[in-house]
């Protein structure tokens, strides 16, 4: 391959017959080619080295329209190959030099990729979210005469107070449904994992996000898992709980943690 250009490793699987879904593109445009090797498959593209070699590859994970852009085809990939395999998701801009690099990179985590595969084969992730939406603060009355002054500050300490109580009791009842929800899912599903609590300026949900969570599930028991989240949500004012999937199961892939992976060869 030529220096200029690098593979992207969006997963890693056995070796698999089938075609993935129609319409599926790597970060080249076009759909991700495959590397066999010693029983492992690695789905790859090649990228440009200006952009993912180690020092582009840097600055660009500072801007987050190129970072989501990017994460939104490695997820993508990953979802097609979930549709006709059992796929071990990398962590996103895992790159290597050539295919020699793959085969070194598939040796390398044979002892992780081999019984991950094994241990989530059939399996798919759903996520859920417990959301505290705080109330909206009552409308301000504007008031000019002057013998209200002290009468108006006092009603606007009272409203804050108020106000604080409501958003408190809302954290408490979004807390007390998170715990019940999680522990009775996880006796559903073959793995539970809980996750740092997203920042909504970061996801552009509403609220602030209590409980994270991602759940294990045999494909065949999806349908069961799903009717069980939802018969299990009760409507309380100013809880709010979202289902999320079905997904591969990137939350239960194991392997370190922490950035981009960059194969020197």
């Amino acid at each position: 391959m030529s220096h200029d250009r690098l593979l992207y490793v969006y997963a890693v699987t056995r070796p698999f017959a089938a075609e993935l879904p129609a319409g599926t593109r790597g970060l080249d445009g076009a759909p991700p080619a495959l590397i066999e090797h010693d029983g492992l498959c690695a789905a790859v593209s090649p990228v440009p080295a200006a952009d993912f070699d180690a020092a582009p590859l840097r600055a660009h994970l500072e801007d987050m329209d190129w970072l989501a852009a990017t994460a939104r085809t490695h997820q993508s990939v990953i979802a097609a190959l979930a549709e006709v395999t059992c796929p071990v998701p990398l962590r996103l801009a895992t790159v290597c030099r050539d295919e020699e690099g793959v085969r070194r990179l598939l040796d390398s985590g044979r002892a992780r990729f081999e019984p991950t595969i094994e241990r989530l084969d059939g399996r798919i992730e759903w996520g859920v979210k417990v959301y505290a939406d705080a109330p909206a603060p009552a409308p301000e009355r504007a008031s000019s005469a002057p013998e209200l002054k002290v009468t108006t500050g006092r009603d606007y300490l009272r409203r804050r107070l108020g106000q604080r109580q409501s958003r408190d009791e809302t954290w408490r009842r979004a807390g007390t449904l998170s715990r019940a929800l999680h522990a009775d899912l996880c006796e559903r599903a073959e793995a539970g994992r809980l996750h740092q609590p997203q920042s909504g300026r970061l996801s552009g949900a509403s609220g602030e996000n209590v409980l994270n969570a991602a759940y294990l599930v045999p494909r065949e028991r999806s349908d069961e898992f799903v009717a069980a989240v939802r018969e299990r949500t009760p409507q309380v004012d100013g809880v709010r709980v979202e289902l999320t999937g079905p997904w591969a199961p990137y939350s239960f892939a194991g392997g370190p943690e922490g950035g981009p992976d960059q194969e020197e060869s």
